[in-house]
């Protein structure tokens, strides 16, 4: 057996009648002896333990079902198990009767590879047919108007709306009185708080941190020194001396420069004025 470089190189076959040298040999999973290329199927080598894990299948004439024979029972005791337990005579026309093209004189039988879905009808249909012109495609399917279960529904609301409006209409005029009370409430508070607000943004913008936009606290009142007109704050003065007494025309007169106390807001016409009132009113602190 074998070759002289390599003695041990194939097998004889365990089958009786053959012991043929092998030198590819095939093992059986069941027996697990070694046969050549001939014997190596189950029947060929008649295996004794090939029945064991053997899967045998036989079709159900009634239901159309596959029934396993179980190894080492008595194939009439399975048949008995699945006529009394599983079969189903009505399963045999959904598995035998093959699904057609719907399309008027159309005999194709569908299968997965030539099978396609209309979008709009959502019928399936072949590839010759799969367009809606070529099977009179009637469109999406619309929601019908005498659905029983949308005419139940109609049917119970309206003697309830009947209802809540005969029964409501005390109760519903009130709560509109009392809603249109509250609404009118809400609206005066809102507008007494918005006149405040304003209020007190005007007061501030008088009183603002400006130097030269302070008005008078102690209620002095600045006088124009060419026309006489009063105003309530210097920079009023100085905005009414700047557009009517330098753009007028009245060339001549002399134009006055008003300089204000960072103090009190007073304005004076002379410097020195100005100083000898710090002095004496502010205790000669001129810093603001």
């Amino acid at each position: 057996m074998g070759t002289p470089e390599f003695p041990d190189l194939g097998k004889h076959c365990a089958f009786s009648d053959c012991k043929l040298i092998d030198f590819l040999p095939f093992t059986c999973d069941r027996c697990n002896q070694v046969y050549c290329l001939e014997h190596r199927s189950y029947i060929k080598h008649h295996c004794t333990k090939a029945d064991k894990q053997d899967v045998t299948v036989v079709i159900c004439p009634l239901c159309a079902k596959g029934v396993r024979l179980v190894p080492e029972q008595d194939p009439n005791i399975t048949w008995e198990n699945h006529v009394n337990t599983d079969c189903d005579p009505s399963n045999y026309e959904k598995v035998t009767k093959k699904k057609k093209c719907p399309a008027a004189g159309c005999k194709e039988i569908l299968v997965f590879s030539n099978t396609i879905k209309c979008r709009d009808c959502m019928v399936d249909h072949c590839l010759k047919h799969r367009f809606g012109p070529d099977h009179k495609c009637p469109g999406p399917k619309k929601l019908e108007s005498n659905f029983s279960f949308m005419s139940l529904m109609n049917r119970n609301r309206k003697p309830e709306s009947k209802k809540i409006n005969s029964s409501s209409t005390p109760s519903s005029s009130k709560w509109t009185k009392s809603f249109l009370n509250a609404a009118s409430s809400i609206r005066a508070s809102a507008e007494a708080g918005i006149s405040k607000l304003s209020g007190e943004i005007n007061q501030a913008w008088g009183t603002s941190s400006d130097g030269g936009g302070k008005s008078n606290s102690s209620g002095q009142v600045e006088q124009c020194p060419q026309c006489d007109a009063k105003f309530s704050s210097v920079t009023a003065l100085v905005d009414h001396v700047q557009k009517v007494h330098e753009r007028s025309g009245n060339r001549s007169a002399a134009k006055v420069t008003i300089d204000a106390c960072p103090k009190c807001s007073k304005g004076f016409r002379d410097p020195v004025s100005l100083v000898e009132h710090v002095e004496r009113e502010h205790g000669g602190s001129s810093s603001a």
